[in-house]
């Protein structure tokens, strides 16, 4: 059952390690994301709360992203994993949980977005498409870990997605409680 949009409005927050469990849960019960293990996930909750984020609808987890600012890259943003509860899909929240992202001060520095999608997931390629065309920017993709060469035949090709330029001071940026 689809929550009511017109009544819960969407809360944003940075995980702590008691939601480890959470976030796997999220991930498992999407159906559709490669789960990581638990332990995985705290760490994701943990070291990487900065750019990592859980929506909620009515006190209820219903979101999730993991990303994190790479090393080599300072200037961009690495979105990991996206999801959102079935019942909460359609309301925007992933593209408001990479705009939460991008408001925090870790983010000052980030120009960049970038991602990787396989070719038949067409959520994903919508969100960041939408991202792309909210800041008015270039939405370039390659192929970064190909199915049979990097993959073993284990999984789908992954694009690389790469967004930018990301302005912070943009106003789609400004509308993010």
């Amino acid at each position: 059952m689809k929550t009511n949009s017109t009544k819960a409005r969407p809360t944003f927050r940075k995980p702590t390690a008691n939601d480890g469990s959470v976030v796997w849960d999220i991930v498992k019960n999407s159906g559709k994301l490669d789960e990581n293990s638990i332990y995985c996930n705290l760490l994701q909750c943990t070291h990487f709360a900065d750019t990592c984020v859980i929506a909620e609808l009515d006190g209820k987890p219903v979101g999730w992203i993991s990303a994190y600012i790479p090393p080599q890259k300072p200037d961009t943003l690495f979105v990991w994993q996206v999801c959102v509860a079935e019942e909460a899909r359609g309301l925007g929240i992933a593209k408001q949980l990479i705009h939460t992202i991008l408001k925090r001060d870790v983010c000052e520095d980030v120009r960049k977005i970038e991602s990787t999608i396989t070719k038949d997931n067409e959520a994903s390629w919508a969100l960041f498409g939408a991202i792309a065309d909210a800041f008015g920017a270039d939405l370039d993709k390659k192929v970064m870990f190909d199915e049979e060469k990097h993959l073993d035949g284990q999984g789908d090709t992954e694009h690389l997605v790469s967004i930018a330029p990301v302005k912070q001071n943009h106003p789609v940026l400004r509308s993010v409680a």
